[in-house]
């Protein structure tokens, strides 16, 4: 056993404990949960922390409960929310949930015996309860005046557009859930963001209202940018944990491109490495800023940790490709889509495959059919400069002839001014 809280607290990530839960966190192994909602079919990077914080968990000795919300998720969680959530029907639900579950295994050991993980749905134990049952059982417990002091309640009571009954009810479906793992798993503290502590405290005064219980409650801080934008959004988006829908050259870009503030926080939150081992990455990375030692080191573990060795491999080498010296070999090696996702937010342009048969000239290619020129002269003088590449060769003169045998996989040709301005022609 090591001691789970201050493993949060060194790290940054602590936020509010509940009194004497880490004297009983220190007693032996301990059961705790977190919930994850099924929003979408995967998780994002705005679920590490909480991922991070069930693999400390079982770390120090304690077994984790990871709770897919396939009840909650048909309701939708207030917190942090200026608006009412849409509604998903159970066929989402279910077919989010089965993404979840896949991305969870990776990080956590799930195994029958000891401290192992175990993954539980609290549509098990909501499916066979009826409305009557569940404000008999549980509503009576706690007070409308308690429900209505709860920050995520306030804040939209206050609003323009108020708080549906749905969603009002959200705190007393999750307290329940705590009280059910609680009674029948022995799980004897909760732990989430910030923001849920309200929903998390609601647990724990139905324990002690119902059963005179006692449980325990842990929160971690949520995680901000120091430029004061979301973290975990880009401009194409959320970062997801599926590689199918953020690549893991882009997931791996992601965490590269971190601020210097940023990075000493984020390397203690989302990687394993102790202490000492952090210390050293940044007094090497303050001697040596520019070599961003501390933003590959997170961006290296990361993506091992969420993808795989291989797929970091193919992130560096596509990151070498596009800044550095990197072979068309490799580019020859990824198939159609890697390509195009490798080159997203790149002006792309598509040109005949008939046309290409026939050839074109230099001037034509970089002026017509893309806009790596502005003008045929202006063509001229970039090629007399040596400033632009066909497929990382300077093009030699303005007559000369680019056709199909210059296609990379029979559909690409790579276009480059100076180092880092790229441009992709599709042939169709």
């Amino acid at each position: 056993m090591t001691n789970f809280v201050e493993e949060l607290r060194w790290r940054g990530m602590l936020h509010d404990i509940m009194p004497n839960t880490e004297e009983k966190l220190n007693e032996g192994m301990t059961s705790g949960y977190i919930g994850f909602d099924p929003t979408a079919d995967s998780l994002h990077v705005g679920h590490l922390t909480q991922i991070m914080t069930l693999i400390h968990f079982q770390n120090a000795g304690h077994k984790p409960f990871a709770l897919v919300g396939g009840a909650t998720g048909m309701v939708g969680d207030p917190s942090g929310k200026s608006d009412e959530r849409n509604l998903q029907t159970p066929e989402m639900v279910e077919h989010n949930l089965k993404g979840m579950k896949s991305q969870l295994s990776k990080f956590l050991k799930f195994e029958d015996s000891g401290n192992g993980a175990v993954m539980v749905n609290n549509a098990d134990w909501f499916k066979n309860m009826n409305f009557l049952d569940f404000i008999r059982d549980v509503g009576k417990h706690i007070t409308v005046n308690y429900m209505m002091a709860k920050d995520s309640v306030k804040k939209r009571l206050e609003g323009d557009t108020g708080m549906s009954f749905t969603e009002f009810c959200y705190q007393l479906v999750q307290g329940y859930d705590f009280y059910y793992l609680w009674k029948n798993h022995n799980c004897m503290v909760q732990m989430g963001g910030s923001d849920q502590w309200g929903n998390i405290v609601t647990g724990t005064e139905l324990i002690r209202r119902k059963d005179q219980g006692t449980a325990y409650a842990i929160t971690t801080q949520l995680i901000k940018k120091a430029d004061g934008t979301k973290f975990g959004k880009t401009e194409s988006g959320a970062i997801w944990l599926d590689a199918a829908k953020t690549s893991p050259y882009k997931f791996y870009q992601f965490w590269l491109n971190a601020s210097d503030d940023d990075v000493k926080k984020w390397i203690r939150i989302f990687t394993l490495k102790s202490k000492e081992e952090i210390e050293a990455l940044e007094i090497e990375h303050d001697a040596t800023p520019h070599l961003r030692i501390l933003q590959k080191a997170l961006a290296e573990d990361i993506t091992v940790k969420t993808h795989s060795s291989e797929a970091l491999e193919t992130a560096i080498k596509t990151s070498e490709f596009l800044f550095g010296n990197g072979s068309l070999e490799f580019l020859k090696s990824l198939n159609e889509n890697q390509v195009i996702d490798m080159f997203e937010g790149i002006p792309q342009f598509t040109i005949s495959k008939a046309e290409l048969a026939n050839g074109i000239d230099a001037a034509t290619l970089l002026a017509e059919k893309s806009t790596v020129a502005s003008s045929k002269g202006d063509a001229k003088k970039l090629i007399q400069g040596g400033g632009v590449s066909v497929n990382k060769e300077k093009i030699a003169e303005v007559a000369q002839i680019f056709n199909s045998e210059n296609l990379i996989n029979d559909k690409f040709i790579v276009l480059q001014k100076g180092k880092k301005n790229y441009f992709l022609l599709i042939a169709e």
